[in-house]
């Protein structure tokens, strides 16, 4: 019993993690109707701009977090707002698709090349010390990665929900239409999401690579596990998203643990073919209408 809740609150802080780049694809399928194939490379890449501002231009780290932070949000924000997605947006979805994938490959390349090929230790925000919980060994890291992720998330709730911009992101998702005859900058409110979705992607940076390291590679797990969560939980909810993310990084830890570390994929992808077949808008998500 004490391993079970061992590998629970594992799984839910890894989940947590999930969760945050779950939650970027749905606030950018919301804005825009684009599917961002680069998330989990926007995850991956804001390590390297946390580590080049240690130990390259010696920050210490708090300042390096924040320097790696102010580079995501503009580069992958504004940059990837402005440059990748805007022009492709009048042609379509396929387009946008096959932009982003080439992103993906490209920020890894770019990485492996001009940084390094080798994984790089990456200084955690929490202790490796562990507590007893009724019996389960439990890290201080797993509880600092699930309040830290659980405060940005009900943060952003309550910007979205209680704040004059959040509601105007918020319409802008619903009709962008309405939303400008209304008086809301429709562009200035996606590249706000855009722009969050950075932050979040840099926050979950920060939280899982003192777990796997930071290397060029963990852009693809990554950006698949996270695809997989918003599609569980419901692509066009950001409350989806988050059970989605919680509920895949427990199911994939339970599967490594009495299964096989090597089929540790299997658990989510099964769950999510069950989802598809049963509830094809997810678990909280609303279907949505389409005319042909």
């Amino acid at each position: 019993m004490s391993d079970f809740l061992q590998l629970i609150i594992s799984g839910l802080s890894t989940g947590s993690i999930y969760a945050l780049a779950a939650i970027g694809f749905t606030l950018l399928w919301q804005a825009s109707q684009t599917i961002n194939f680069a998330q989990g490379e926007f995850v991956m890449v804001p390590a390297f701009f946390i580590l080049i501002g240690s130990r390259v231009l010696g920050l210490p780290f708090p300042i390096a977090i924040g320097f790696g932070l102010a580079v995501a949000v503009f580069t992958l924000g504004f940059v990837f707002k402005r440059l990748v997605i805007q022009p492709m947006l009048p042609h379509g979805h396929l387009p946008i698709v096959m932009a982003t994938i080439a992103l993906a490959i490209l920020m890894r390349e770019l990485v492996k090349e001009f940084y390094s090929a080798e994984a790089q230790t990456f200084p955690a925000l929490f202790s490796e010390q562990t507590f007893d919980v009724f019996g389960a060994v439990i890290s201080h890291q797993d509880i600092g990665n699930l309040a830290v992720s659980a405060v940005a998330i009900i943060a952003l709730q309550l910007f979205l929900g209680r704040t004059r911009t959040g509601r105007s992101m918020q319409a802008t998702a619903q009709n962008p239409g309405v939303a400008e005859i209304l008086g809301v900058n429709v562009q200035r409110m996606v590249l706000y999401t855009f722009m969050i979705n950075a932050a979040l992607a840099t926050l979950a940076s920060v939280l899982i690579s003192p777990i796997y390291l930071a290397k060029f590679s963990n852009g693809e797990p990554i950006g698949l596990v996270a695809f997989l969560a918003a599609i569980v939980g419901g692509f066009n909810q950001v409350r989806g998203a988050l059970v989605g993310g919680l509920l895949i990084g427990v199911i994939d830890n339970l599967s490594a643990a009495y299964l096989s570390s090597e089929y540790r994929i299997a658990g989510p992808m099964i769950l999510l073919i069950v989802i598809i077949l049963l509830r094809p808008q997810g678990l909280l998500g609303t279907s949505e209408g389409r005319t042909v």
